[in-house]
């Protein structure tokens, strides 16, 4: 009886984690928060901070090019793209503790805002074209 419920625990938490990408957290977000525009928008150099801060803080999990890890999202996607820079602090603010997302609210405002700089950095189309093909070579794929 152990080894079913464990088994059961162990599949529910994998269908818990495989929804990661579901974008279910943007109907918890307050219309206040998604108004939101990053004080930093279109500064270069926010964005090569926040380059930094993902390495720090967001590689482990998403992947060094922000391709997605096991079942962590890729941060290159439509989504990415059509989300408001409010959502997307509110995110880093918050957290979603159901799919993985650890809070950063510890992490200051200001390079919350420097993240968010980066990822829409990185959502370009030609960015994310780039990012795809160093990912493929780090994985051994574009060889």
């Amino acid at each position: 009886m152990k080894r079913v419920s464990g088994v059961a625990a162990v599949m529910l938490g994998a269908c818990v984690l495989m929804g990661a990408a579901d974008g279910s957290w943007l109907k918890r977000v307050p219309a206040g928060d998604k108004a939101k525009v990053n004080p930093l928008a279109g500064q270069k150099e926010a964005a090569e901070a926040g380059e930094h801060l993902y390495e720090e803080a967001c590689s482990r999990c998403h992947g060094k090019q922000a391709e997605g890890k096991g079942n962590r999202p890729t941060l290159i996607s439509e989504r990415m793209k059509t989300t408001t820079d409010g959502e997307l602090a509110w995110l880093l603010r918050n957290g979603n503790s159901w799919k993985g997302m650890p809070s950063w609210s510890v992490m200051p405002d200001g390079e919350r805002w420097q993240l968010v700089a980066y990822m829409r950095s990185i959502n370009t189309p030609a960015t994310a074209a780039g990012i795809a093909v160093e990912a493929r070579k780090s994985d051994g794929a574009g060889q």
